[in-house]
């Protein structure tokens, strides 16, 4: 198929992109990049009247670091974001154990950060990271910018808090503790195919124990599913001890919520939900 009819534009200031967003509110769709979009297009599956294509907006390239932690603008790709996790922070880093699994290497040199974020596939690995960082999606509109925490961004399948006339500028991922260690995993039927379930993961570890934890699920239900009782299980636990990663996992499996899928099971979700959490609980015994 071939896209429907629509207008193009390619504002070289972020206000020109703006005025676009709202004039044509809703028929306006914004291309960064257009991994997703394109094949939306070529499927008939979006049909809007103005494509506005905001790759000639310099200033929205910028990567940031620093005490406060990292920032990307909206049209850092996932490439550039893995070079810059890997100098300034580390391979360590949930960002830079996530974006590898990002789609496939030629997908990553061209679609963006805030791309995949503004998406809110309940699928993709980033929105799950973002909202396991507890970072901040910035939203500039007519009424200025504003800053919405990952958890409250996230809506639903493909849903988010930003309204018609707003484009997300960039996103801000807060520093961590010293010491944090990381865990993520996903299961996909290959690699760089979205995801059937995954888990993003912190935690803070004392002398074997775990003092605080976040585990964010992606795959599972229609946005980010954050783990709150199973969190709290594994707190003041030792990785070592069998009996308190038995009882996280019986809270995972209880805890979360799978949403219906045409081709997984709940069941099967619900068991590969208890052996990622084994997975993630051992990665952080590895990086001590």
């Amino acid at each position: 198929m071939k896209p429907a009819p629509f207008a193009y534009t390619a504002p070289t200031e972020l206000e020109g992109a703006l005025a676009l967003l709202r004039e044509h509110g809703d028929e306006a769709a914004v291309l960064a990049g257009g991994q997703s979009l394109m094949p939306l297009l070529a499927l008939r599956m979006t049909a809007p009247k103005v494509l506005v294509d905001i790759n000639r907006i310099e200033p929205l390239r910028a990567v940031g670091h620093g005490g406060d932690g990292l920032r990307f603008g909206a049209l850092v790709r996932h490439a550039e974001a893995l070079r810059a996790v890997r100098d300034q922070v580390g391979p360590a880093h949930l960002l830079a154990q996530a974006l590898p699994h990002v789609a496939h290497q030629a997908i990553r040199h061209r679609g963006t950060v805030c791309g995949s974020l503004a998406l809110a596939d309940p699928a993709a690995e980033l929105p799950a990271c973002a909202v396991c960082l507890e970072a901040e999606i910035e939203l500039q509109g007519a009424s200025g910018r504003r800053f919405v925490p990952a958890d409250a961004f996230f809506e639903g399948v493909y849903a988010t808090a930003r309204s018609v006339d707003e484009l997300v500028v960039g996103v801000r991922f807060p520093a961590t503790a010293p010491g944090t260690r990381f865990g993520f995993v996903e299961v996909a039927r290959r690699h760089g195919d979205y995801a059937i379930l995954g888990l993003a993961s912190w935690a803070r570890v004392v002398d074997g124990e775990v003092a605080d934890c976040r585990l964010v699920y992606f795959g599972a239900d229609e946005r980010p599913s954050v783990a709150t009782r199973t969190a709290r299980t594994l707190r003041g636990g030792r990785l070592d001890d069998p009996a308190t990663r038995a009882r996280a996992k019986e809270c995972a499996l209880d805890e979360l919520t799978i949403a219906p899928d045409a081709t997984y099971g709940e069941g099967y979700k619900r068991r590969l939900a208890g052996a990622l959490l084994e997975r993630v609980v051992a990665q952080w015994g590895v990086a001590g």
